[in-house]
């Protein structure tokens, strides 16, 4: 399965502009050869918008953006994994990322479960909603997003339910390159995991962004890792390689779940 990233920088308040970027790259990774695209985290919106903008643009995961998405899907043959506020019918507004496939259907749903920060923490609620996997092309995915990744247990928790792959969408700033460089390769070896990490480059108001987004084997490599400009990145997922790996080093199954 060939995958693509979107590292791009944010374009705050401007969802039509955003839907029409995503199609230009869901083009592009078709050209490419792709079946599913990963953009950045808020991607529809931009992140650091505050909750004014965040309730102003908020819509449900079936809503007009979402419609959208899923035509762009279907006219280009990709799939996409895309980040967008999303309200709630209690009011309550979560920052969440949508997987919609190349026929136009959701196959999941995922609100932020760890907001990271003052921003986070004003614009949006705190998701009480474990992740779940999806089926795609034969592989278990399973979302997350941004400093979900930082957290142990929220790629354990997927990888104990059999997660093939986990999708990364970011807004990552700097000076926290530790977590591409770092943090991101370590979650992927010692759950036996690929990690595809889709982050912005550039500013948006007061932050600036790190890029070096990267999609990482179950071996903690690279396969493709981005610096700090604007690209599409691309890297074919192995299935034989992923079995190969986890026979080596069979971390799941030699852990003492009874201790631990």
């Amino acid at each position: 399965m060939r995958l693509a990233l979107l590292q791009c920088p944010s374009h705050p308040l401007d969802v039509p502009g955003n839907l029409q970027r995503l199609h230009a790259s869901a083009v592009q990774a078709a050209a490419g050869g792709a079946c599913l695209l990963v953009c950045p985290e808020m991607f529809l919106s931009g992140y650091a918008i505050g909750v004014d903008e965040v309730r102003r643009l908020a819509e449900y995961p079936d809503g007009a953006s979402y419609q959208q998405v899923a035509a762009i899907a279907q006219s280009t043959g990709v799939a996409i994994v895309y980040g967008y506020p999303e309200l709630d019918n209690d009011g309550s507004l979560y920052n969440s990322v949508q997987c919609v496939d190349s026929t136009g259907t959701s196959l999941g749903n995922y609100r932020k479960i760890h907001l990271y920060g003052e921003l986070d923490n004003q614009q949006f609620n705190r998701s009480a909603q474990l992740p779940t996997l999806f089926d795609f092309a034969g592989w278990k995915v399973g979302m997350l997003i941004c400093y979900d990744i930082e957290f142990p247990e929220s790629a354990r928790y997927l990888a104990s339910l059999g997660a093939d792959l986990i999708l990364v969408p970011t807004a990552n700033m700097e000076p926290y390159r530790f977590v591409p460089h770092s943090v991101v390769p370590c979650r992927a070896y010692e759950n036996q995991v690929y990690v595809a990490y889709a982050n912005y480059c550039g500013a948006e108001h007061q932050l600036t962004y790190c890029g070096l987004s990267s999609i990482v084997s179950p071996a903690g490599v690279a396969l493709d890792m981005a610096g700090s400009e604007q690209r599409l990145l691309f890297a074919d997922l192995d299935p034989q390689a992923l079995a190969q790996s986890r026979l080596g080093f069979p971390f799941l199954a030699d852990r003492r779940s009874d201790l631990f």
